[in-house]
């Protein structure tokens, strides 16, 4: 009976499986750690792993900054605060967040926003206007959008709904 818990890997096994997985899609530094713990690769190997990928250039923190607010933004509709605290959770550092928060243009931020907020207003049963409102206000906080435009946001609703 074999215990497949005590697997070790080699440096050079150990690099291979890192660069492709960060070559698959960008990581940050707390993704690629991560993994080899999950890989099971010796603590005393780790520094030179990272050491390795970053000059290879398998991984840079500022590219995945960056990559992430687009993306987050682009396909799951993330608002700046959202992305933030997904960010700090990566240990991204502040100097990096700002940079990739640059990233989002504001007709874009502004023009997501309204789309997720209408087609949430329209999916919205309650006949009710002021559960509709904190039902919508509830949902675009928690997408990450900034309070004054979400408040924003609702007095457009509103006033669409009263033409």
């Amino acid at each position: 009976m074999s215990t497949s818990n005590s697997t070790y890997l080699s440096f050079e096994q150990a690099i291979n499986k890192l660069e492709y997985y960060c070559a698959y899609q960008e990581r940050c530094h707390k993704d690629v750690i991560n993994k080899m713990y999950d890989l099971k690769i010796a603590k005393q190997m780790h520094d030179a792993i990272i050491v390795h990928l970053i000059e290879h250039n398998f991984l840079n923190e500022e590219r995945f900054a960056l990559s992430f607010a687009r993306g987050k933004h682009r396909i799951s509709s993330w608002g700046k605060n959202r992305i933030v605290t997904e960010l700090k959770i990566r240990n991204i550092s502040n100097y990096l967040i700002t940079k990739a928060l640059k990233e989002l243009d504001d007709q874009m931020y502004y023009s997501t926003l309204e789309k997720i907020a209408l087609q949430r207003w329209n999916n919205l049963t309650d006949t009710n206007l002021d559960k509709k409102k904190a039902k919508i206000m509830a949902y675009l906080i928690r997408k990450g959008y900034e309070y004054e435009l979400v408040q924003d946001m609702i007095s457009y609703l509103l006033k669409l709904e009263q033409e």
